[in-house]
């Protein structure tokens, strides 16, 4: 990792590496500060194994202690400061560095369960990066705008590339609707690639996102891609790179739909995604040496990878398996739709019942009824949600996932 800050520091010194809301330094200026910040870190006692609670604030100086702890061979824990009291003291102390060379302990989303840690090494990270830059293309004058947050792994890791690459990194470390659309708009900005999850290019184009003049590249993951969405950014001039990714895996997997260089990609007889490759986690490989990503897929004629959606997510309703991404995927398409999600109600002739929480566009009043309807001409009638309840918002996690289990809480029906 210090190697990287003090390559690109030796051939760009002058190229902007990290630009905050606030501030931005110069590679000479990273690696300098970097130097700077471990040997108050070392004086501190940090060594060499060691976890460090990394907090964020400010994104540069986030970076900066980031590449600090790591040149001395400590990881970092990051901790969203937005969790309860209780979580940051538990997330400080999980996981163990057991492989030499981890840079991070990173926790899950926990949409499906509780948060977990995983550990990622410099290799990962290394991996995940030149593999995104196969599938994206590089740009030497790279302008990665991350409006996601520094504490989940597609955040974490723009960058960790950026320093690889010898590029710029715009953080913002969290998302604000018309601060990334003035960004994208603006043609003296210069951002080339966009980080996003669905929800938010689903609002940055109802705030009215069209023909970005220097973008390359809305990387596009974190969450089932309605095809809908997709049309309206294709619509709008937005050029959408969709990814699959999760922390196990550095985050990208595959992009387009294929696999990034040096990644295997199967599927088990239950149509569960298996992956490996050096952009896994040692500590996550299963004994068959795959890593088990608990997600189902499918595989075209092409071998390109489709996402249907969760294992631990499917409802068994009447015998049949539906997969509630499916379901959120048809209203999604509905005008006046703006946000989805689908769960599972106990039902005493079912099984399990599904349910679907809706956000209405402003203005709208779609019933239970028409909705059904809509569904209905699109997929199968088993998978018509039996119930549909209505709310302001969706439970998310910081990076837009979906947190279903919470879903029963949220809705009510319409009178």
């Amino acid at each position: 990792m210090s190697f990287w800050i003090h390559a690109a520091s030796a051939r760009r010194p002058d190229r902007i590496a990290v630009e905050g809301p606030e501030r931005r330094l110069t590679y000479a200026e990273l690696a300098a500060a970097v130097t700077a910040k471990a040997r108050v870190l070392a004086a501190d006692g940090v060594a060499a194994g060691d976890r460090y609670p990394l907090p964020f604030e400010d994104p540069c100086e986030y970076v900066v202690t980031l590449h600090a702890c790591v040149g001395l061979g400590a990881a970092v824990v990051p901790i969203d400061l937005r969790l309860s009291a209780a979580e940051r003291a538990a997330r400080a102390v999980a996981g163990r560095v057991v492989f030499p060379g981890t840079v991070a302990v990173l926790h899950t989303s926990g949409t499906t369960s509780a948060p977990k840690p995983v550990e990622l090494s410099a290799a990962n990270f290394l991996a995940s990066a030149l593999g995104s830059a196969v599938a994206l293309g590089l740009d030497l004058d790279e302008r990665w705008l991350c409006p996601m947050p520094l504490t989940h792994v597609g955040g974490l890791s723009i960058p960790i590339r950026s320093v690889i690459y010898g590029t710029t990194g715009v953080l913002h470390g969290r998302f604000d609707t018309e601060a990334v659309l003035a960004e994208l708009m603006n043609h003296e900005r210069r951002i080339t690639i966009v980080s996003l999850v669905p929800t938010m290019l689903a609002r940055l184009l109802d705030a009215g996102l069209q023909r970005p003049p220097t973008l390359r590249w809305a990387l596009l993951g974190g969450g089932p891609i309605a095809p809908a969405l997709l049309a309206r950014a294709e619509a709008a001039g937005v050029p959408v790179a969709p990814t699959y990714g999760m922390t196990e895996a550095c985050s990208q997997i595959a992009t387009f739909g294929w696999p990034l260089p040096g990644v295997d990609v199967t599927l088990s007889a239950a149509e569960e995604i298996f992956v490996r490759g050096p952009i896994v986690s040692p500590g996550s490989v299963d004994d068959d040496g795959w890593l088990h990503t608990g997600d189902l897929g499918e595989l075209d004629d092409l071998d390109r990878l489709r996402i249907i959606g969760r294992k631990a997510d499917t409802i068994v309703t009447g015998g049949e398996n539906v997969a509630p991404a499916e379901v959120e995927a048809a209203l999604l398409e509905h005008p006046d739709v703006v946000d989805a999600g689908v769960f599972a109600r106990p039902d005493p002739e079912w099984g399990e019942a599904i349910v679907a929480t809706i956000v209405a566009r402003p203005g709208a009043s779609p019933t239970a009824d028409a909705l059904g309807e809509f569904v209905g001409a699109r997929l199968a009638r088993f998978k018509v949600p039996k119930a549909f309840e209505f709310a302001t918002e969706l439970p998310r996690t910081a990076s837009g996932k979906l947190l279903r289990r919470q879903l029963a809480d949220v809705g009510a029906a319409r009178p």
